[in-house]
């Protein structure tokens, strides 16, 4: 197992270069969880040419954003984590970047008995999710604490290893930038996605922006945000 557990967690700017290193992507046919904007599916593949990837999104609007943008090798799917349409042993290696906590929790276990399910023996579960801590998630905490649902997400992954179904093949913690332009930037962004509705009135509006204030500079407002990545490997 590798585990990289340190008190200066490595700063990585880009993902996709981590996950690179942790397992082989060429050549695979892989399946990514809530995978929102697809960012790191679309560079993926650019990356790897000969690799497939099938996307899943419960977020209507951004499915049919995805849709509107085709890429060869992408596929895109309006589904949730829980109940994967695709049978048994249809991929290589599953991704799972910041969505296991989206998960309604009653269904996060039954989400990764399904990828157990639709990945082959030998094949991998990388699950990336957002620590509780840093400046930014003490912003975000003010109108979305997560606190709750991100420690089930770990503990979903810990049940998960006692099933018998997988063994952990790495463990590690990271540091990712995250900018925003200005305020209004943030707003758009973490306050009023697509996918949730937070609730944002006119005080909370205000209380979060006062909050934002001494972050933001020139150059916008940079955090960086923890991450704890566990790579599963599929039992036969």
């Amino acid at each position: 197992m590798t585990s990289t557990m340190s008190s200066t967690p490595r700063l990585i700017d880009d993902e996709l270069d981590l996950l690179d290193e942790l397992v082989p992507l060429a050549g695979r046919r892989l399946i990514e969880l809530g995978c929102g904007n697809a960012r790191l599916a679309r560079a993926l593949l650019e990356r790897h040419p000969d690799a497939e990837l099938t996307g899943l999104e419960v977020d209507q609007r951004q499915h049919a954003k995805n849709l509107a943008a085709p890429q060869p090798r992408l596929h895109f799917v309006a589904a949730g984590a829980q109940a994967i349409p695709f049978a048994d042993a249809s991929f290589d290696g599953a991704l799972m970047l910041k969505s296991l906590h989206h998960v309604p929790q009653p269904l996060m276990a039954q989400a990764l008995a399904e990828v157990a399910r639709v990945l082959r023996p030998g094949g991998w579960l990388y699950a990336s999710e957002p620590v509780f801590a840093g400046a930014l998630n003490e912003l975000v905490r003010l109108f979305n604490d997560e606190q709750a649902v991100r420690a089930a997400a770990q503990q979903a992954l810990d049940d998960a290893l006692r099933s018998g179904r997988w063994e952990t093949a790495a463990e590690l913690r990271f540091e990712t930038p995250v900018q925003f332009a200005d305020f209004a930037d943030f707003e758009q962004r973490m306050m009023r996605p697509t996918f949730a509705d937070h609730h944002i009135d006119d005080a909370m509006l205000a209380a979060v922006r006062e909050r934002f204030a001494p972050h933001a500079g020139a150059q916008g407002a940079r955090f960086t945000r923890p991450m704890h990545v566990r790579l599963l490997r599929r039992l036969a």
